[in-house]
């Protein structure tokens, strides 16, 4: 049963999610995304994706079987597989007759204030115009989360993802991820691992239930998803951890069912 309340939801796929273990892209489960994003942008939420990938898929293009090591070589993959992320994105969202637009961002546009009520303005005008705005960290020029930074603002799109979910005043942000959700314990390695569904407040308790990095072709783990939760609550907007591979997932989490692990905003009293 749908809710009868339509919001602004931010959703970040991961590269797991957009590619095979190649680094080629996953165009069965872009399909399957994009079908369901434009599905609830029709009922009437506002949509931003904000999509990993650009680098694994230009390595795979450029260097099939390998991933570069250089820093100029992974900002060079990352402006090739760029091009081709949205190609992509274009293509399937115009055949839901859904039109989408690009932007790639550095920490200089979310720390200076004049480009950061600039960009609060760009997202405002293409969601005001019905535009699904698609969102990456500009690895081609920014090193911060290729390479660690020491003064880093984004770092990781699911930081990223948080960031953008703040400037644009989100309802709800969803990461997608290779895990169905928090755990306490990493259900790689402990079988007897329960799944966290609801947290009120991401404490040190919390906290020590995050392991390392993610996949081989990502850069995030749980705790960089609960570094994000911190931000996106601390800002009253709710956030879900769930499977990328289960995008279908997306209608009951809109719809506020038990999917994932939801992280509760704190709402101003």
């Amino acid at each position: 049963m749908w809710q009868k309340n339509c919001y602004r939801v931010v959703v970040k796929v991961g590269t797991s999610t957009l590619t095979h273990d190649t680094g080629a892209t996953n165009i069965h489960n872009m399909e399957r995304l994009v079908r369901v994003l434009a599905d609830l942008k029709g009922y009437g939420h506002e949509i931003i994706l904000v999509s990993s990938g650009a680098i694994a898929v230009g390595a795979a293009k450029l260097t099939p079987g390998s991933r570069p090591q250089e820093l100029r070589m992974k900002q060079a993959a990352a402006s090739v597989g760029q091009c081709q992320l949205m190609h992509m994105y274009d293509k399937l969202f115009g055949e839901y007759n859904q039109t989408v637009g690009q932007i790639l961002l550095t920490d200089d546009d979310v720390a200076d204030p004049v480009r950061k009520e600039h960009l609060a303005g760009t997202f405002a005008a293409l969601l005001e115009m019905g535009v699904i705005p698609v969102v990456n960290e500009n690895d081609s020029v920014s090193s911060k989360e290729i390479e660690t930074g020491v003064e880093k603002i984004l770092g990781d799109n699911d930081t990223l993802s948080a960031v953008v979910a703040t400037l644009c005043d989100a309802d709800l942000l969803v990461l997608m991820s290779d895990i169905d959700g928090l755990y306490d314990a990493d259900p790689h390695t402990n079988e007897n691992a329960k799944q966290i569904h609801r947290v009120e407040n991401v404490d040190a308790e919390i906290e020590s239930m995050a392991g390392g990095a993610g996949t081989a072709r990502g850069t995030g783990g749980m705790t960089t998803k609960l570094s994000a939760a911190k931000l996106a609550t601390a800002n009253g907007c709710d956030m879900i951890i769930t499977n990328g591979s289960r995008p279908e997932d997306l209608y009951d989490i809109v719809a506020g069912k038990d999917v994932g692990t939801r992280f509760i905003g704190k709402k101003e009293a």
